[in-house]
């Protein structure tokens, strides 16, 4: 749970951190949602459903909270759930981090399951809801996403969480900009986020309170407007680099 009793919810661009071998490791930016619990060996629970819950995932993931202040689980839905009631189980965590692969394919499945419905009430509990791309894009209404073939098209199914929409790996993948702009400036998607890898982005109740990296490279996060006339805009948001 949040410290101040707030809801927060942390859409990271993509990409864990890895070390020089490719390994996840700790990342700032996981210790700032970690920060947000107040607490000395905060619950932590990873979900990969985006990859079909893929064990090397699971594995990766706590291998790098390894020796860490977490106390990390995992809930996985493939083949069938891993824990007797995954509901409870998101309820008793203080952070819960979701990672990438195909938005669609992982909120249908949680709608099967009725997570969607247990998110929300995490999230007005105050639990600490984040994730890179597809766990990022999930807590908004919309985005861009490769889920259904090689071709970016938008994603209109998210939870909804947060209003607006969110793109990932803005500064990685060279269609995701243009992709963007062109799915708001034709009301395919409504108005909303981006943000490059391994920028997160913090919102607090229903509004970003900051933007935060662990590069230092002038990675960033924008704004993505439209106007009356379908014009788009992009404006990029004050970001703080992270101490490594």
């Amino acid at each position: 749970m949040s410290a101040d009793g707030k809801r927060h919810i942390v859409a990271g661009g993509g990409q864990f951190k890895f070390n020089a071998v490719g390994v996840y490791e700790m990342s700032p930016l996981v210790e700032c949602m970690l920060d947000l619990t107040g607490k000395d060996h905060p619950r932590v629970c990873i979900l990969n459903t985006a990859l079909g819950d893929d064990p090397r995932l699971y594995v990766a993931c706590y291998a790098a909270f390894s020796g860490t202040r977490v106390v990390p689980s995992h809930l996985a839905l493939f083949p069938m759930p891993n824990v007797l009631d995954p509901r409870q189980h998101l309820l008793s965590q203080d952070v819960v981090i979701v990672g990438g692969g195909s938005v669609a394919n992982e909120v249908a499945v949680w709608r099967t399951h009725g997570l969607d419905l247990a998110f929300r009430e995490a999230w007005e509990r105050g639990i600490v809801l984040g994730g890179v791309s597809a766990g990022a894009i999930c807590w908004f209404e919309a985005g861009t996403t490769d889920s259904f073939g090689k071709d970016l098209r938008p994603f209109t199914a998210g939870l909804g969480l947060l209003s607006g929409s969110y793109c990932p790996h803005y500064d990685s993948e060279e269609r995701r900009r243009p992709t963007m702009h062109r799915l708001v400036g034709d009301g395919s998607i409504p108005a909303g986020w981006a943000a490059d890898d391994r920028v997160a982005m913090h919102f607090v109740d229903d509004e970003l309170s900051e933007v935060v990296t662990d590069r230092t490279d002038g990675a960033s996060a924008f704004r993505i407007d439209r106007d009356s006339s379908g014009n788009v805009t992009e404006a990029p948001v004050d970001t703080r680099v992270l101490a490594s």
